[in-house]
């Protein structure tokens, strides 16, 4: 996308200066008027050419002769750059729109319960909370300023207090959603999210390969712990993300999205009168 605009704004300034060029260079040398001139050089730069003014000095025909091979190509380069940047960008689009599809799924089946099952492990969930107490007030400022301060937020979580042979088990029934959703090509246009289920994924096997969870030494709980935190970093930022597309486009599944806010303790999707 940005080599096609490099491209688009190239074109543009040749076309404009051989414009540029044309109709002084007619005024001068043909004694046109400054419509006149504007309007001679964009028909021999378009190929329209209708014949109805033309160069009657040497001088002036070279000029259009420049014009011609210099502006046609000129022109039709930003035609076609144009299209091809509009039909990018709608492919984007619906590139985009397929990813988050794919996203609502991960977070409806396994993503939110991840992140419950993390908050309630982070030592700082209540500033959490705090920042990420999302409501319907919440404009693309609001999520820009979250996603700032999550920047500082330090990500402390202490597997003593959770239940690792739940979350194996929750993890192992989830493996054939994870399988899916990594060999959907959408996925590793998106590289976070790509990344984010390999974490998942390699947690899941890190979990599986131990015999007794409920009796780790502190080097493994320790290690354990530092693969929890880089999901759970990785969960965050794209559950922020993900809320304010919703926010965005779909108001009624950021409204239940909303209710069941992972971070809330007292979230709930019963709709209560305000």
């Amino acid at each position: 996308m940005e080599t096609d605009s490099i491209r688009f704004k190239l074109y543009f300034v040749i076309f404009v200066a051989l414009l540029l060029l044309g109709i002084f260079g007619f005024m001068y040398i043909e004694n046109l008027s400054p419509v006149d001139a504007a309007y001679f050089s964009i028909v021999t730069m378009a190929t329209v050419g209708y014949g109805d003014i033309h160069p009657q000095s040497i001088l002036g025909k070279i000029l259009a002769i420049v014009l011609i091979v210099g502006g046609v190509g000129t022109f039709l380069g930003i035609v076609s750059s144009t299209t091809d940047m509009f039909l990018k960008r709608r492919q984007e689009l619906l590139r985009h729109q397929k990813l988050n599809m794919v996203t609502g799924l991960f977070f409806s089946e396994l993503g939110n319960g991840l992140l419950r099952r993390f908050a309630h492990l982070d030592s700082g969930k209540e500033t959490l909370h705090l920042i990420l107490k999302i409501t319907n007030q919440w404009g693309e400022d609001d999520f820009i300023n979250a996603k700032n301060r999550l920047k500082k937020h330090k990500y402390v979580i202490d597997s003593r207090h959770a239940d690792l042979s739940g979350l194996c088990e929750f993890l192992q029934k989830q493996a054939s959603l994870l399988l899916r959703l990594l060999e959907n090509p959408i996925v590793h246009e998106h590289g976070s999210f790509s990344d984010l289920l390999k974490a998942i994924f390699h947690l899941r096997d890190e979990l599986l390969n131990r015999s007794d969870l409920s009796n780790l030494v502190d080097t493994d709980r320790a290690h354990l712990d530092g693969d929890i935190v880089r999901i759970y970093k990785l969960l965050v930022y794209e559950w922020l993300r993900y809320m304010g597309y919703l926010k965005k486009n779909y108001g009624y599944l950021f409204s239940l999205a909303m209710r069941i806010n992972p971070f809330d303790p007292e979230a709930s999707a019963v709709v209560k009168s305000s």
